[in-house]
């Protein structure tokens, strides 16, 4: 089971779907408003700027459906999200048809031009869920019949373990158990046979087993048991759950979801809504194309004056840590003087004379960071999210703050509460400080606290507050 493949599948047929609405509604509005049912073949040719809204119709309907969240998670385990995500985006997209884009009707009777729109909807709604429906049973009668399956490690062998593994054997059909972690030799209340191995072996188990969740569930264990395994298996592209401790259940952090009763928390989904997710990635991609057309001239500008203050390349290019723990380059224009590091990692304060005399001004404004919409735009990086670290000073962070990890679940950003709180973190304590913000903004993600992030960032730019 491929994920992309299933969203491009669900993407085509919801073409269909839409292609199949329009030819209707358009049949309708010929043979019922323009009273034409009689009037021989000629009624099943359509008008209304037929052939070119035939294809505006199905690109309107993939924008919507894909800012609705609904490709964002294509197997869906809720049928009643699957209904209501299906039926607010076809009232969206028949509300768009009618009042703002492809129809320009003179209203004769406003009671014929909402019966219109009442039908648009009722074909839009139906005959999309028709075919999704269709797919996604087909979809379940596949894990059903185990044709399909994710395969599921679970870390311990304790009673916590083996209270986990019945409850997916018993209500989940989309997991399968192929085997337990050992951590503390004491804890044995699974068969011997089921231990597949310990943490050492766990890449091997992995890769070998294609495991695609991987579920931590110890009878007694300290965040920083806990912490230090999740770091271990980000790596990794799979699912990562732990079972809750009493504070993720108080604080509300622990779901019950397909595994019946038993609760756990996800390290890897964001605490966004998956139509959330969607309409961040769409403001991210939209903003950064326009930031990199409009703020042309002032890049060309600034790599000019950095060139004429100091010898070396004009961008900057540095590895951080991003979503998943994975690597990427980041891009930055040059503040300080070519080689100044020297091939070992070292934090930049307000007074660092390696810092030219253009890159003060670079960074008291925060005009280094542009370049960065280029990261944004790749996919790298948000517009808003954690700043992203270089793993030497991760490791550092880890030994006091095991849960670093937690920032891997969501992209890094250009800013957020952390920097604009903290500033430029010249010690590791900084840093650390700086993470608590980034982790209370990760628990509490939402468009809002974005378009509340940003305004901060504007004040912190327009005061030159950067340093």
């Amino acid at each position: 089971m491929n994920k992309n493949l299933l969203r491009i599948r669900y993407l085509i047929f919801d073409i269909v779907a839409a292609l199949i609405v329009w030819v209707l509604f358009m049949i309708f509005r010929i043979v019922v408003n323009d009273g034409r049912a009689f009037q021989g073949l000629d009624i099943f040719i359509p008008v209304y700027n037929f052939y070119s809204n035939l294809f505006l119709f199905p690109v309107l309907c993939l924008i919507i459906h894909y800012l609705s969240g609904y490709y964002e998670n294509p197997v869906k385990e809720s049928k009643s999200l699957e209904f209501f995500t299906t039926v607010i985006a076809s009232a969206i997209i028949s509300f768009i048809i009618f009042f703002v884009l492809l129809l320009d009707d003179v209203v004769i009777s406003y009671v014929n031009y909402y019966y219109s729109l009442m039908v648009l909807f009722l074909l839009l709604s139906s005959i999309t869920l028709i075919i999704r429906v269709l797919q996604s049973s087909m979809i379940r009668r596949n894990f059903y019949k185990k044709k399909w399956t994710k395969n599921t490690l679970i870390i311990g062998t304790g009673a916590n373990a083996q209270k986990m593994a019945e409850g997916i054997e018993r209500n989940s059909y989309f997991n399968t158990i192929i085997g337990y972690i050992s951590v503390d030799a004491a804890e044995k209340n699974v068969e011997t046979a089921k231990i597949v191995g310990n943490l050492q072996s766990i890449k091997d188990n992995i890769e070998r087993k294609d495991v695609k969740e991987v579920i931590v569930a110890l009878d007694h264990a300290d965040e920083y048991k806990i912490f230090d395994i999740i770091n271990k298996l980000f790596q990794y592209d799979i699912d990562i759950r732990f079972t809750p401790r009493q504070y993720e259940i108080v604080t509300g952090k622990a779901r019950i979801n397909h595994y019946g009763i038993n609760p756990l928390v996800s390290v890897n989904k964001p605490t966004m809504n998956d139509w959330e997710i969607s309409v961040k990635r769409t403001f991210d991609v939209i903003i950064s194309m326009l930031a990199m057309i409009l703020l042309a001239p002032l890049m060309l500008y600034l790599s000019l004056k950095i060139k004429q203050d100091s010898k070396g390349p004009v961008f900057y290019r540095q590895k951080r840590i991003g979503r998943n723990g994975a690597e990427f380059e980041i891009l930055k224009f040059r503040t300080m003087y070519f080689g100044s590091e020297n091939g070992k990692p070292k934090l930049s304060s307000p007074n660092d004379e390696r810092i030219t005399n253009a890159g003060r001004l670079l960074r008291k404004y925060r005009l280094d960071e542009i370049p960065q919409f280029w990261n944004v735009l790749k996919g790298d990086m948000s517009i808003v999210g954690p700043r992203p670290e270089r793993k030497f000073f991760i490791d550092q962070i880890i030994k006091e703050a095991p849960y670093y990890c937690l920032l891997y679940r969501i992209r890094p950003g250009l800013t957020s509460w952390g920097p604009i709180k903290i500033g430029y973190s010249d010690t590791i304590d900084k840093m650390i400080e700086r993470l608590n913000y980034d982790i209370i903004y990760m628990e509490n993600m939402s468009l809002l606290t974005d378009a509340k992030i940003l305004i901060s960032t504007f004040e912190v730019l327009f005061r030159g507050k950067g340093m």
